[in-house]
C-alpha cells in the first residue's frame, strides 16, 4: 500500500480519539455501554480559500487556530458521549473552558518565567544569562506540568488514547493493514506529536525573544505574548519537516520531543486501539455514504 507521510493527525479526547485527514475529521469514542460512537464533518481549512495562508509560517499559525477549533469540538462530543445525558456540555461551556486554559497556559508558561527573570535580569548586565534563565524556567515549568497531570488516573488514560492514536497512524504510513494485531506492535512515539510541537515551541521561544530586549517588564510580557505565532510559525515548520523526511540530522533534532511523549502517551489496550482505528478509517472516508 502506498502511503503519504503527514497526510493524516489526530488527537485523544475523552474515551476517544479524533482523526483528521485531507477531507474528513472523525471522532470515534467508546460509550459506556461498549458501543463506539462515530462523528464525522468535511474539513474545510481557510487556506483552500486564500492560498497566501499556505506560505510558510503563516501556514502553522493557521492550522494550530484549525487544530484548537476542531479539537473543541472533538472534546465536547466525546464528552457528550462518555458522560450521562444530564452532563452533556454545550459548544459554549466547552469554549469558555478552553478559552480559560488558554489564559492559565499563558500566565503560566509566559508572564511567571519573564516576571521571576525580571529579577536576574537586575542583577546581572548580561542579556543572554537573562534569556536563558527564562527560557530555562519556561522549560522547567512545562515539563514539571507535564508530570504532573501524567500522575492522574483520568489523565493516563487519555494518554492511553493518545498512545493508540500514534501506533494506527504509524501502521498507515508503515504500509500495514489497519488491524489490531498490526498497531499494537507499532511505536506509540511521532516525530509530530502535538507534545513535540510545544517542547519546540518552549525551545525556539528561547532564540526568538532573545532578539527583542527591553528593560519594562510589562513591554517585554506584552512583545512574548505578541511574537508568539512567530514561534508557533517555526516550530510547526520543523515538526512537518520531520514528519515528511528520515534526515539523519532531522531525527536526531527529533528526539527530544520524542523521549517527552514517554509522559504523555501510555500503552493502549486492544479496545482502545479498536476506537483509534475506526476513527481513522472514518476520517480515510471508509464505509462513508458518497
Amino acid at each position: 500500500m502506498s502511503v503519504q507521510r503527514g497526510v493524516y493527525g489526530g488527537q485523544a479526547v475523552i474515551e476517544g480519539v479524533m482523526m483528521r485527514g485531507p477531507k474528513w475529521m472523525a471522532i470515534a469514542v467508546r460509550r459506556p455501554d461498549g458501543e463506539i460512537a462515530i462523528h464525522r464533518e468535511e474539513v474545510r481549512s481557510v487556506m483552500q480559500r486564500y492560498p497566501v495562508l499556505r506560505l510558510p509560517l503563516l501556514r502553522g499559525v493557521v492550522t494550530m487556530v484549525e487544530a484548537l477549533s476542531y479539537g473543541i469540538s472533538a472534546l465536547m462530543f466525546s464528552a457528550n458521549q462518555a458522560m450521562p445525558d444530564e452532563e452533556h456540555l454545550s459548544k459554549g461551556e466547552m469554549t469558555v473552558t478552553t478559552a480559560v486554559g488558554f489564559i492559565v497556559a499563558i500566565g503560566l508558561f509566559v508572564v511567571v518565567p519573564t516576571l521571576l527573570t525580571n529579577y536576574v535580569k537586575a542583577l546581572s548586565a548580561s542579556p543572554l544569562l537573562t534569556h536563558l534563565v527564562e527560557g530555562g524556567l519556561r522549560l522547567a515549568l512545562f515539563i514539571g506540568y507535564l508530570l504532573a497531570i501524567s500522575m492522574m488516573k483520568d489523565i493516563q488514560r487519555v494518554f492511553q488514547y493518545h498512545g493508540a492514536e500514534h501506533k494506527v497512524i504509524n501502521t498507515y504510513e508503515a504500509g500495514d493493514e489497519l488491524t489490531v494485531e498490526n498497531a499494537r506492535r507499532h511505536s506509540r512515539e511521532h516525530k509530530r506529536c502535538g507534545t513535540s510541537f510545544l517542547l519546540y515551541v518552549v525551545v525556539i521561544s528561547i532564540v526568538i525573544f532573545s532578539l527583542v530586549n527591553v528593560d519594562n517588564v510589562w513591554l517585554r510580557i506584552l512583545l512574548r505574548f505578541a511574537m508568539l505565532p512567530v514561534v508557533a510559525g517555526v516550530a510547526y515548520e520543523f515538526i512537518r519537516l520531520a514528519g515528511r523526511t528520515d534526515n539523519a540530522l532531522v531525527n536526531a533534532l527529533s528526539r527530544p520531543g520524542m523521549w517527552l511523549q514517554g509522559l504523555t502517551t501510555r500503552e493502549p489496550d486492544d479496545s482502545q486501539l479498536e476506537v483509534a482505528i475506526a476513527s481513522f478509517e472514518t476520517a480515510r472516508g471508509h464505509g462513508l455514504p458518497g
